[in-house]
């Protein structure tokens, strides 16, 4: 939240068992932008912060893996 954003959002995302987690986001390219999160987390909620201060406006994609799940959410930027 929020999404659309300027210049910043927070991902959150909770996990019901502790293990590796992976949340990178991407550009509309599928070229990686930046990595959020990566290594052992423990079970429960974390957010993150994405700074797109020097970033052009439009479509990015956050992707998480913890374990076998994955999931990816559009984020939109406006400038």
């Amino acid at each position: 939240y929020p999404n659309p954003f300027n210049p910043e959002t927070t991902l959150i995302f909770s996990l019901p068992n502790a293990g590796e987690v992976s949340l990178v986001v991407y550009d509309a390219l599928g070229s990686e932008i930046s990595e959020l999160a990566s290594g052992w987390y423990s079970n429960g909620y974390h957010n993150v912060t994405f700074s797109a201060d020097a970033l052009p406006s439009g479509l990015y994609f956050a992707r998480l893996t913890a374990g076998d799940f994955q999931q990816t959410q559009r984020l939109m930027l406006t400038k």
